[in-house]
């Protein structure tokens, strides 16, 4: 059935304007000016061809027709704003979060069946970018979906970064340090990876996942710290992702170094070992990421607090 009806914005106008007897407390209902009020109602009465309002200098009165069309019209309303919010409580909260690729495979996804178990009507959706790592620039832009409030999906991101990211609420997660993970495999054996000095006959495998040259993790200041001398720090292959660099490693074609929190679950699995308890401090740190005006959702609230009870006593370290 074909419906020939004015638009329904004046109808909305009528209702509030027919409850308040008043243009003006209308219009300050409806977030518009009492002229603009005042316009609408005119548009609907030219469509209808009859007057809805007498207007007297002491306020309004409804009209025959305005009084017999009022009921009906706050009905209607009712039933769209019903039919409306049942389908809005079908709809389960919906939530993405964006992180580095290595977070998202090595820490986040093992742990988010967790999350999942406590807020089981949540649609999360994680995807990984390398973008959220910073890179060269001072001010690095998160991404742009995070300054829209207005989208239907709360979005989240998680940055390994600077924690500068102007116009946007950003919390603290941790700051991680790197440690040197090597196959058990290296530790077995004649000529078994044993002293520090060993290195000299292992290769090391570079991360170069962070962008900014500055911000990566260095052979050069690990072999400081061990007291280590006489090794290239700058041989050997270089990747462009960190879980290539720990795929690498696992399969036992050289030693890196990489995030002590990325790789607890594969030292637990006998997939990596970590020989030295020699760590660096990483120049960046992970935050939660996301707009202002997202941040009390409730969909929002549960994964910051999930997140905190995960990352336990390091949480905002």
């Amino acid at each position: 059935m074909a419906y020939r009806l004015p638009p329904l914005s004046t109808f909305r106008t009528f209702e509030a304007a027919a409850r308040q007897l008043s243009f003006k407390l209308a219009a300050a209902e409806l977030h518009v000016t009492p002229a603009a009020v005042s316009q609408q109602i005119k548009a609907l009465e030219s469509y209808l061809g009859v007057s809805l309002f007498v207007r007297r200098s002491n306020g309004l009165r409804l009209t025959e027709d305005g009084s017999a069309m009022y009921p009906k019209i706050r009905d209607g309303l009712d039933s769209f704003a019903a039919a409306v919010e049942s389908t809005q409580h079908r709809r389960p909260p919906a939530l993405n979060v964006t992180a580095p690729p290595a977070f998202a495979t090595r820490w986040l996804v093992p742990r988010l069946a967790r999350y999942s178990a406590a807020n089981p009507a949540v649609a999360i959706r994680i995807s990984s970018n390398p973008d959220n790592i910073d890179g060269q620039s001072s001010q690095p832009v998160p991404h742009k979906e995070l300054i829209d409030p207005r989208r239907d999906t709360c979005e989240v991101e998680i940055r390994y970064g600077n924690g500068h990211y102007p116009d946007l609420l950003v919390e603290k997660m941790l700051t991680p340090d790197y440690v040197l993970v090597c196959s058990p495999r290296l530790l077995e054996g004649e000529g078994a990876l044993r002293t520090p000095q060993d290195l000299h006959r292992y290769t090391l495998i570079h991360d170069e996942s962070i962008p900014a040259v500055d911000q990566r993790p260095s052979w050069r200041l690990w072999l400081k710290l061990a007291g280590v001398s006489g090794i290239d720090s700058e041989r050997g292959p270089r990747f462009s992702n960190s879980i290539m660099v720990l795929e690498a490693v696992i399969e036992g074609q050289g030693v890196a170094l990489a995030l002590r929190q990325q790789v607890e679950a594969d030292v637990l699995a006998e997939r990596l070992a970590i020989p030295f308890g020699i760590s660096m401090r990483s120049a960046y740190s992970y935050y939660l990421v996301m707009a202002k005006a997202v941040a009390e959702q409730p969909v929002v609230q549960s994964f910051r607090q999930w997140l905190r009870a995960e990352i336990g006593p390091l949480y905002g370290d």
